[in-house]
């Protein structure tokens, strides 16, 4: 039976989640399209853009994201602390960026009727699924149009499972930006194009073109800044700002040792200079693989450790993940 979403996304339990949605018959609508010969490459672009501009007006981050010619995935993170922050006047200008003629209408409700109003665009922009929504019905429409077709052009409603812990988030993160890696569309994540890695690499490429460094990756990940439109890691400082707990340099360093094993097949030894973020996430080498190989087949409605699943389970009265033995052996020594 399927979960309704207000068990799958809950904020109480995480605010990380990986959502993913796929072009109706799996068709590469998006891409090169085999059955007719044409080229929908340009429409990865749309959703890029579209995820960017999304995250500008959301109480909404994105960690990661991947635009494949048949579907794709983001990683995303509810600010919840933001929402709580913006003033009356600005959620109207933001839920008016996305909905410019229902916000227009503000001024004709009762002071009651709107004060209800206000209140439920500030629920709505911390909402991944109005987040997805305003993703993807835009998206078909454009496409739809382009085409001279009705119909739908997602495949159903979009799939979202919840990261309950720090692997779980880094985990999703790793699989969404090596996808086109994993698909053989890719050599390397640097050439990955529309994935938030290939944004990453490029942006401190620029950065360090533009200085001398005789530093290690680490210094000078942590001297440089990271892409505007994407959630930076905290690089070993505290902010007020949400941020991924890691340093950059250490997610570079995971990127590049867990491509090179899953591009070759290979199982393969982990240097040494990566070993502490996996100590620190609790994971051995093969337990790590093992999760970007079976994040979507052996997880359902949410990954992360064996108790933390249980436990998301029991709240959301979903059944118990379908590889929850599978998960308490890749975690059994903190379960």
């Amino acid at each position: 039976m399927t979960i309704a979403r207000s068990s799958q996304i809950d904020l109480s339990s995480t605010s990380y989640y990986h959502c993913m949605a796929r072009c109706v018959r799996r068709s590469f609508l998006c891409g090169l399209d085999f059955e007719t010969g044409r080229d929908y490459s340009h429409r990865k672009s749309w959703i890029v853009s579209r995820i960017k501009y999304l995250a500008s007006v959301f109480a909404i981050k994105i960690c990661a994201y991947a635009v494949m010619s048949n579907h794709y995935h983001l990683v995303l993170y509810v600010d919840s602390s933001a929402i709580n922050h913006w003033g009356d006047d600005e959620v109207h200008a933001r839920w008016s960026q996305i909905y410019r003629q229902d916000a227009q209408l503000l001024s004709m409700y009762s002071a009651k009727e709107a004060e209800h109003k206000l209140a439920l665009w500030r629920q709505r922009l911390g909402d991944i699924s109005w987040f997805m929504r305003c993703l993807n019905e835009p998206i078909a429409r454009h496409a739809n149009k382009e085409d001279a077709k009705k119909g739908r052009f997602w495949e159903g409603r979009f799939k979202s499972q919840a990261l309950l812990d720090e692997g779980a988030v880094l985990s999703a993160m790793v699989y969404v930006d090596l996808n086109p890696v994993r698909a053989k569309v890719a050599q390397t994540p640097e050439m990955s194009d529309f994935t938030s890695i290939q944004e990453r690499i490029k942006k401190l490429s620029m950065e360090l073109e533009n200085k001398e460094f005789d530093k290690s990756l680490e210094k000078q990940c942590d001297e440089t800044k990271q892409p505007a439109d994407l959630m930076a890691f905290a690089n070993g400082g505290k902010s007020s700002k949400a941020k991924i707990d890691f340093h950059l340099s250490d997610y570079l360093e995971l990127i590049d040792t867990t491509s090179r094993v899953i591009r070759e097949g290979k199982r393969g030894a982990v240097p040494e200079k990566i070993a502490p973020i996996l100590t620190r996430l609790y994971l051995n080498p093969q337990t790590w693989f093992n999760m970007i190989k079976c994040l979507q087949s052996g997880f359902s409605s949410a990954v992360g450790k064996a108790s933390a699943l249980l436990a998301f389970s029991m709240k959301s009265g979903a059944k118990i993940p379908k590889r929850i033995f599978f998960s308490k052996q890749s975690y059994l020594a903190t379960a």
